[in-house]
């Protein structure tokens, strides 16, 4: 074999075996440091809002972290308290509407049983006794071997339920333990964040330190372009269903449209994990005009999420509208609904290597110029 190729041939698989490597690291190392992760990405986050206080308001570093936490911390206990206050306010309401519709509920089965369950049961009653006894037997068998499958499959249900009691009780100290630890690794990470990084830049050659920050910059700007665009679309979303919702004079309109804008949140499922049993119930309870007007909106809200969401996304993180697409459908495909939100990331991810020139680089390192 000519040598050129065969070096090209080491070197190649070299660079795979580091990719691979790195990947393998990274994954099993997080499963370990993944407190220390999210406060990396906490004080990446709030960065700008610590530097702001700490030029403009001529405040320490330090004073700059603690201010910028203490505002975070407070933004998310605000919409916690506004969100309790809301389902306390909507329980109330609950409790004095549900027991009204829980009556016509069980008005509507009563005369599903009344007029067709009972009749239907009496035709194959009068059936089954028409038959000899063997197939008597035989269907009895099904029936039981049908019951048992039931009862199994019920009893494994309710068994895994109680056997994972334990593991969901012993979820919420170790989720103590892990903000505990990523609100203190947040705080020393931000307040030396320029140490971490001029040692990050010194640990680097000129050439990898020129890519990575090309690599760092376009990340930012796509992760802040995400973010934006996913506000952006659910700020639509919720005025397109308020709007909806006050056509249909339909009670706290305003509460309603801010849960589903939460909601939509929820990839995949976003509102229709709300829409959908509140338009089979008001079926159900003969509402048909609400139910119509339900649909409608739902529809108008599902027709533009499709539509506006590659455009948006593709607009903010500076992607084509196809790749996003593209992206958004194979993320989903590969790993369900954590997909949509990854496929897009790593879509970033690979045209900001591409703009860095890293595959060039790789590329000509493997061809040995």
């Amino acid at each position: 074999m000519n040598r050129t190729y065969l070096n090209r041939s080491l070197r190649f698989f070299f660079v795979v075996g580091i990719v691979i490597l790195a990947g393998l690291s990274l994954f099993y190392l997080s499963k370990v440091t993944y407190p220390f992760i999210i406060a990396l990405a906490i004080a990446f986050l709030i960065n700008p809002l610590v530097n702001f206080f700490e030029q403009k308001g001529r405040m320490p570093r330090v004073l700059s972290v603690l201010l910028a936490l203490l505002i975070i911390i407070a933004l998310f206990a605000g919409l916690i308290t506004l969100l309790i206050a809301e389902i306390v306010s909507g329980a109330n309401y609950l409790a004095n509407v549900v027991p009204k519709h829980l009556d016509t509920l069980i008005a509507y089965i009563e005369n599903i049983f009344a007029a067709q369950i009972i009749p239907f049961y009496n035709n194959i009653n009068s059936m089954f006794n028409k038959l000899d006894a063997g197939q008597q037997s035989t269907i009895i068998d099904n029936i039981q071997n049908v019951g048992k499958k039931f009862g199994t499959t019920v009893g494994t249900f309710i068994q895994n339920f109680f056997l994972n009691i334990p593991n969901i009780l012993s979820w919420f100290p170790n989720a103590a333990t892990v903000l505990i630890f990523s609100l203190l690794a947040t705080f020393f990470i931000s307040k030396d964040w320029n140490k971490l990084a001029a040692f990050t830049g010194r640990m680097m050659p000129e050439k990898a330190k020129r890519s990575s920050k090309t690599v760092f910059s376009d990340l930012k700007k796509a992760l802040f372009g995400f973010l934006r665009a996913q506000l952006t679309l659910i700020s639509i979303t919720t005025v397109i269903i308020l709007i909806g919702l006050l056509i249909l004079r339909v009670d706290y309109a305003i509460t309603i449209a801010l849960l589903m804008g939460i909601v939509d949140i929820i990839p995949y499922l976003g509102t229709g994990a709300i829409f959908v049993p509140w338009i089979i119930y008001e079926i159900i309870a003969g509402d048909m005009g609400l139910a119509i007007g339900l649909g409608v909106l739902y529809i108008i809200v599902l027709t533009q999420r499709q539509i506006m969401e590659p455009k948006i996304l593709s607009t903010n993180i500076g992607l084509d509208p196809l790749a996003t697409l593209i992206a958004l459908f194979v993320g989903f495909k590969t790993i369900g609904f954590l997909g949509l939100i990854v496929g897009p990331v790593t879509l970033v991810i690979i045209s900001t290597l591409h703009r860095a020139n890293v595959f060039r680089d790789l590329w000509n390192y493997i061809k040995g110029e």
